[in-house]
């Protein structure tokens, strides 16, 4: 059975996983009133031999009927490729005097196998190589790799006749039976006994669609009440202009600058906070047709957010900011610090005031630091006073098709990225086929503390992930570094990126990377 751990969840929430009879429960280590989870939950995770070619063709024929074949199923030590079997047993449901129910108790469920599937999916890599009749005499190396799935048995929770069609539409899980079925009763399984999440599919899954967190209450001890630092919307003029905001900031932690949004899984409504992207309007930008682009995220706001469990850390990427004062942490970070007499559902990590700000600096100052750095300037080329910077950062909030980022390990500045949409960039020019929604990002390490080839790994994959989930129509994504970066190039080609030509831009010789969505398996861990 898996040992006990702890599961490290996008919003900062922390859940338990220890062994029970028969499965494994998954223990919420927030047990707040209005907590979006339940206290805990369980789940049966079993594993089953795969089955060869002549079993699988029996299988097919008993389809119809509905049932699995006799199979040799034994209990979960590791993940296979695609012979485990997973439900939701039961749910530890409090008092209903001392929490509240469920809004919407699919959205729960949908939640917490959201989250279980997290788990899994942390777990070690089974081997990918496929062993069939055609592929069984062929060496190891060579053979076939196949999809990394789990399967979803209509047992325990799910087998309520509508559970499973919701999750199927909230495109959680998924059948390859694409079919009707000409069952005319609800409660027939047909059509419904063989959903599975794939791997690829689970990682390409905007977490706020299933994760999602509450405002925290109304106290003394909250920084921001009703979720805000602000009395009113933050839309709203305040009496008194610009100066009563700066005021009103320096209140909740003077010398801080603090943006206005929670997080990106904030919700006041108890429902999740994504919403698909709009229909496609176009038009032109120096004769370029191209799509209306969406407002990128305000000045400070997180965009993506992670633990990573190999260093033992949160990444995370945000807007970064033009302020001249030190940019308060609002994200989750490793090393908790408990908030003594809380009535918020949120937990320390997630509390902007325990959040690390950083050391003293604001995003212009490490620019202006980063950019001088001889290393950096050798290819950036934005060496100068902090003026330089300034104006540098503040064209880069300026543009359409692109926004600055500052990557954060546990809160604390790294580096630098900018996400551009590729079609109306300078790039697509001397492309010749560029899709609508096709991303690129420049990028640079400047803290010397958190450089090395695993780190990079790790920050490429999820700037490829946060462009996944921005966008299910974003296909590609680009990196056109210089030719002489040959140690750049390297990381690339490992994070799954390949060469496809030598590009001469105006400026620079530059080595065109590219890599697609389908291909894409999931981000490092």
């Amino acid at each position: 059975m898996a040992p006990v751990n702890i599961v490290h969840l996008p919003n900062g929430q922390n859940l338990t996983v220890t062994p029970v009879f028969g499965g494994l429960f998954f223990k919420s280590s927030d047990i707040a009133t209005h907590s979006p989870f339940p206290p805990g939950w369980t789940i049966v995770l079993n594993s089953e031999d795969q089955l060869d070619a002549g079993e699988q063709e029996v299988q097919k024929q008993d389809e119809e009927e509905e049932h699995y074949p006799p199979r040799n199923v034994h209990r979960f030590k590791k993940p296979t490729l695609n012979g485990d079997h997973l439900y939701i047993s039961s749910i530890s449901n409090p008092s209903s005097n001392e929490y509240k129910p469920a809004a919407s108790p699919t959205r729960q469920i949908a939640m917490m196998l959201w989250a279980t599937l997290y788990w899994y999916f942390h777990q070690p890599e089974p081997t990918l190589q496929v062993t069939n009749t055609l592929s069984k005499n062929t060496a190891d190396a060579g053979k076939p790799k196949g999809e990394w799935r789990i399967n979803i048995n209509r047992e325990g929770v799910f087998k309520g006749k509508v559970v499973l069609p919701k999750l199927e539409r909230m495109g959680l899980i998924m059948s390859e039976e694409s079919i009707v079925g000409c069952a005319q009763e609800e409660s027939s399984p047909e059509g419904w006994s063989r959903m599975f999440v794939s791997r690829r599919t689970f990682w390409q899954l905007d977490p706020r669609i299933y994760l999602f967190t509450l405002s925290p209450l109304a106290n003394n001890n909250s920084p921001f009440p009703s979720g805000s630092p602000y009395p009113s919307r933050p839309s709203s003029p305040a009496p008194g202009g610009d100066s009563k905001k700066e005021h009103q900031l320096d209140q909740v932690s003077p010398g801080l600058w603090s943006p206005t949004a929670p997080g990106p899984f904030h919700s006041s409504s108890h429902l999740p906070t994504f919403y698909p992207p709009p229909p496609a309007q176009y038009v032109f930008t120096n004769n370029i047709r191209h799509p209306i682009r969406p407002k990128p995220p305000r000045q400070g706001e997180i965009l993506y957010t992670r633990y990573i469990p190999s260093v033992g850390q949160y990444l995370s990427f945000r807007v970064a900011s033009i302020s001249s004062k030190p940019l308060r942490h609002q994200g989750p970070v490793s090393n908790h610090s408990p908030f003594p007499n809380r009535n918020s559902a949120l937990i320390a990590a997630e509390s902007p005031t325990t959040g690390s700000p950083n050391a003293g600096m604001s995003d212009v100052e490490y620019l202006h630091k980063w950019m001088n750095d001889p290393r950096v300037a050798h290819f950036w080329g934005e060496a100068g006073p902090q003026s330089h910077q300034e104006e540098f950062l503040r064209k880069g909030l300026q543009s359409k098709n692109s926004f600055p980022v500052i990557g954060c390990w546990d809160g604390k500045p790294f580096g630098y990225f900018e996400l551009y949409w590729v079609k109306e960039d300078n790039l697509g020019k001397y492309l010749p086929i560029v899709s609508d929604y096709d991303r690129g990002f420049h990028c640079l390490v400047g803290e010397q503390e958190f450089r090395g080839s695993h780190r990079v790994k790790i920050w490429l994959s999820a700037l490829v992930h946060y462009c996944w989930l921005a966008d299910n129509r974003t296909e590609r994504v680009m990196l056109e570094p210089r030719v002489d970066n040959e140690k750049l190039a390297h990381y690339l080609q490992e994070a799954g990126f390949y060469k496809e030509r030598e590009i001469s831009l105006p400026h620079k010789q530059s080595n065109l990377f590219k890599i697609n969505r389908d291909v894409w398996r999931g981000p490092a861990l």
